[in-house]
């Protein structure tokens, strides 16, 4: 994403706006994917995943680490955001 120097407030804010609506269009992109991966899991083991769950967290960090962000806040979003994944597929996979 090409990053620019703002001249005004206003500026700087209509850059965060158009963040905050990516942000938004990938998320919903990814709960597509979600949606998508749900069909292949049998169980609440395969919902749960812990051990995905920390393959993804650590992934993220890095990332983080890499951008010079920083990553205890990433691991936070991504914490909430895959536990509100888990429980939206864990309403597909319980009767």
């Amino acid at each position: 994403m090409n990053k620019e120097k703002c001249e005004s407030l206003e500026q700087a804010r209509e850059k965060i706006d158009a963040i905050d609506t990516a942000l938004i269009e990938m998320i919903a992109t990814r709960q597509f994917y979600v949606d998508q991966a749900v069909r292949f899991k049998k169980s609440i083991q395969d919902v749960q995943s812990p051990e995905r769950v920390e393959q993804i967290i650590q992934k993220v960090r890095a990332q983080a680490v890499e951008l010079g962000i920083d990553p205890d806040l990433v691991e936070q979003l991504y914490r909430a955001m895959i536990q509100q994944f888990i429980q939206r597929e864990l309403k597909e996979i319980r009767p």
